[in-house]
């Protein structure tokens, strides 16, 4: 079904219209219209998997597992919706923080050549093909951590690009041991060959390698410090960007590989991710509450969240792994939202310290409670997402006897619970400091007041929290035949594979 192609064709179409512009305010509104395009395709590909069930698209009429697939399953169709969601209201946040020598046209191309890599990974049923859009993604975040040409961005983009360059060393090795192996890389009779494979030693050398590989993308414990090293050096328009989408590919990835064919010692395998899963929730925590920097605690949160998803995945029921992937949308969702907020509040104060930051709620009560949705979200508060992403781990965890990180998992609630509030005191509560310098002794700069268009994003992303949380049973009904498709991928096999199922 060629419509399976769209969340990759369009971007290409996109980046090709963006060379040929020249006016940085007719690149702005073909950003938005293109975000909100995108969206449509996203949510017509919903439609469609709902009425048809899997999509497939053999690219040039090969079929698999000879050719290069397509496949568009309910995981697939469910991140390329939140995804677009993201990405669009981001196109809006862009007019307002893309300024100065940010405001070219070589933002936009990279911008969707990203979204571009990052909806090729969801759809692609191929693991070297994966590979490829890991390769786009990661050239086009470096682009776009350096945009701006700052010291500390180039030395926080080369921290970025060093460390995950390694992580596609280590994909590309087991690529070539998974191939040695199987003489396939389609996703589809990888499962079908691996389910059946009494090599588990040879298979176990590319799940390690995998799991590297997938664990610096993802940020996981002790893989993630090129994350906290980079992600408050660019334009905060990227950060956010970056915050909703980078890490969420690489659990993905994890969630697809281990649990359609990398099942050889499943019950080791999902032992270690338990055991990183709650050093991840922890670590991450810790280092949050202790830094003053808005971008920082919200980079270490980035790390810290990735653990309850990785949480989902090592105990491996149904029920865990929905819980896993809800609390994935909603993170995605709320994460973006409280960076495009840190963006707000630095250009009403001038700076992302909140030593020299207060007196918000007076100055502009509207930010408040733009900071309040996604930030009670991710702290669990009901009736917002978080709350009931967290309730399905808990009572997954409790169900399988997974006690111990359960009980990890409360603690780091607590420990994003303290960071919000930190943010709230010192940002809202406490009266502004009079000062012309910063706490580091750096020349503040001068505050600019916030129109509509720097809200809007915001608040686009914190009805969708709304949403999420009101609508959680509707939600989680598609999310649960997600789950089980995971759980149990005989279906995703089968059509991938064109088997008749009868």
């Amino acid at each position: 079904m060629a419509t399976v192609a769209l969340p990759i064709l369009f971007p290409f179409l996109l980046i090709l219209v963006f060379v040929v512009i020249k006016s940085s305010r007719a690149a702005q509104i073909v950003g938005v219209l293109g975000s909100a395009s995108l969206l449509a395709i996203s949510l017509f590909l919903f439609i469609q998997v709902n009425e048809q069930g899997i999509l497939t698209l053999n690219v040039g009429g090969w079929e698999a597992p000879m050719g290069i697939t397509l496949v568009v399953d309910h995981l697939s169709v469910i991140m390329l919706i939140v995804t677009s969601f993201i990405v669009f209201a981001i196109s809006i946040y862009a007019i307002g923080f893309m300024v100065g020598n940010h405001k070219t046209n070589k933002f936009y191309i990279f911008f969707f050549a990203l979204i571009m890599g990052v909806n090729g990974a969801f759809t692609t049923g191929d693991v070297f093909n994966l590979y490829v859009w890991f390769e786009v993604i990661l050239i086009s975040s470096f682009v776009l951590i350096v945009i701006g040409d700052s010291k500390e961005q180039l030395e926080g983009g080369i921290k970025y690009m060093a460390l995950n360059l390694i992580g596609s060393l280590l994909f590309l090795a087991g690529l070539g041991l998974l191939y040695g192996e199987t003489g396939t890389l389609n996703m589809a009779h990888l499962a079908q060959i691996l389910r059946t494979s009494e090599h588990s030693l040879l298979i176990n050398s590319s799940t390690t390698l995998f799991f590297i590989a997938f664990g610096i993308k993802a940020a996981v414990f002790p893989l993630f410090f090129w994350l906290p090293a980079s992600y408050h050096t660019p334009n905060i328009t990227v950060t956010a960007l970056f915050a909703g989408l980078l890490t969420k590919v690489g659990v993905y990835a994890l969630m697809r590989f281990f649990t359609l064919f990398f099942i050889q010692d499943q019950v080791f395998w999902l032992n270690v991710l338990l055991v990183v899963a709650g050093f991840t929730m922890v670590v991450g925590g810790m280092a949050a509450s202790a830094h003053y920097d808005i971008r920082r605690i919200l980079s270490y949160h980035i790390i810290s969240q990735i653990g309850y998803m990785i949480m989902g995945l090592a105990i491996f029921t149904p029920l865990a792994i929905a819980g896993a992937i809800f609390f994935m949308i909603h993170n995605m969702v709320a994460k973006t939202n409280t960076f495009l907020i840190a963006g707000m509040i630095n250009k009403l104060k001038g700076t992302f310290y909140l030593k020299d930051i207060g007196g918000l709620i007076k100055q502009s009560p509207l930010l408040a409670v733009l900071f309040i949705i996604p930030a009670f979200a991710l702290a669990g508060v009901p009736p917002l997402s978080g709350f009931f992403a967290k309730f399905i781990l808990f009572k997954a965890g409790a169900e399988s006897e997974h006690y111990a990180i359960v009980a990890v998992a409360v603690f780091t609630a607590m420990l994003t619970l303290y960071s919000m509030v930190k943010i709230w005191n010192e940002a809202f509560l406490k009266e502004s400091p009079t000062k012309e310098f910063s706490a580091k002794g750096v020349l503040l700069k001068i505050p600019n007041k916030l129109s509509f268009i720097h809200f809007l994003p915001s608040i686009i992303l914190g009805l969708g929290t709304v949403f999420l949380g009101l609508f959680a049973q509707s939600v989680y009904q598609f999310i649960a035949e997600a789950a089980n498709q995971l759980i149990d991928p005989e279906i995703y096999i089968n059509t991938v594979l064109n088997i008749n199922m009868q």
